[in-house]
């Protein structure tokens, strides 16, 4: 008999795709065959996944953007998304499908309904997402990976954390060497995608700290294509040492060795953070739906572990005071990362592949 195969079904942001690594992993090394389906933004964070993971491109389309054109055109693009599924599961069923959000999604969501098999879906953030809303009456459990998670009346999450990649989770509770008078790293990230608020601000915020703490910097900074150039201008022409790319391969690298990240809080770099234990200033992407990284970052802010600097509030002197309070007290960065650690929830990918068995262990009795 061939090994169960896992279908993971994820949009195209590292949000969604990370976590659904992880759980590959974590399948892989369980004996399972695993498939990936997404579309082709999400094709571009397949490189981690582990090479036996079959990855598929699969048609699909949202209504929520882009022009009537597109609207007119996405139910067909979805349709023969579904279509194809089905057809894929027909020649080899999967035992259990898992969805991750995003409406690269849907197709196999749906596939997973009209032929009844085993599906659930992880939710990262503390907020469902549209596709994530539209399944969770049609689908066998709901992962929750920020606590509480607003769900709709009579459906039930089960809390399981974010599964974080290996890479991550390789590195969880790593020493933390607190800021002082010797070379030290500040990270700055703006999700997968970077972030223009984050370079508008960031920049100026710490060329403004004391000359003193300056010289010891350096500053890894995530930043968009179009905004690499000019943030790169910006730090040399101040005297920062700063390397800008517009995405880290190493990030799990970067932020052990950081002093201070600074960051969106999109649930995979709160699931990163807390795994990991590190101080984090954390400004929440005001136009989220449902403003749900404002909903991610507050049990980790209550929990002692970071900052958060509301996006209407960023300034660069309202930055520079967050960065000092951390890089200029050496003993609150280290409470700050024993509280992040403390949050964390290294165990999250066990539990979501305990949830995947318990759901195939239960499809092969009906």
């Amino acid at each position: 008999m061939s090994a169960p195969l896992l279908l993971i079904a994820a949009g195209g942001t590292g949000g969604h795709m990370f976590p659904a690594q992880a759980l590959a992993e974590a399948m892989l090394n369980r004996g399972w065959r695993v498939k990936l389906t997404t579309d082709a933004r999400g094709a571009r964070y397949t490189s981690g996944f582990p090479h036996s993971t079959e990855i598929e491109e699969i048609s699909s389309a949202t209504f929520a953007r882009g022009g009537i054109a597109s609207k007119i055109v996405a139910p067909f693009k979805i349709g023969a998304g579904v279509l194809r599924a089905l057809l894929s599961f027909r020649r080899d069923r999967p035992a259990v499908v898992v969805g991750f959000g995003g409406y690269p999604t849907i197709p196999a969501l749906a596939a997973a309904f009209v032929m009844k098999l085993p599906r659930m879906i992880h939710e990262q953030n503390g907020i469902l997402g549209r596709v994530n809303t539209a399944f969770a009456s049609r689908v066998d459990a709901i992962a929750c990976g920020t606590w509480p998670t607003d769900l709709p009346e009579g459906i039930e999450g089960y809390h399981t954390g974010n599964p974080v990649r290996k890479a991550i989770l390789e590195r969880a509770e790593a020493g933390y060497i607190c800021p002082g008078d010797y070379p030290m790293e500040v990270l700055v990230i703006g999700g997968s995608q970077g972030a223009r608020i984050l370079s508008d601000v960031i920049p100026p915020a710490i060329a403004s700290l004391p000359m003193a703490m300056l010289r010891n910097l350096r500053v890894s900074h995530q930043a968009r294509d179009e905004d690499e150039e000019r943030v790169a201008k910006f730090y040399a022409d101040n005297g920062v040492q700063a390397e800008v790319q517009p995405f880290f391969q190493d990030v799990p690298r970067r932020m052990t060795e950081a002093q201070l990240v600074i960051s969106r809080s999109g649930a995979s770099s709160v699931a990163d953070l807390s795994v990991i234990g590190r101080p984090s200033i954390l400004i929440p992407f005001a136009a989220a739906t449902g403003d749900h990284q404002t909903a991610n970052a507050r049990g980790l802010v209550e929990a002692g572990g970071a900052i958060m600097v509301p996006e209407s509030k960023a300034s660069p002197e309202a930055l520079a005071t967050q960065i000092l309070s951390v890089l200029d007290n050496p003993t609150a960065a280290m409470q700050m990362a024993t509280a992040a650690a403390r949050f964390g929830r290294p165990e999250a990918t066990e539990m979501l592949a305990q949830m995947v068995e318990g759901l195939a262990e239960k499809g092969q009795g009906t």
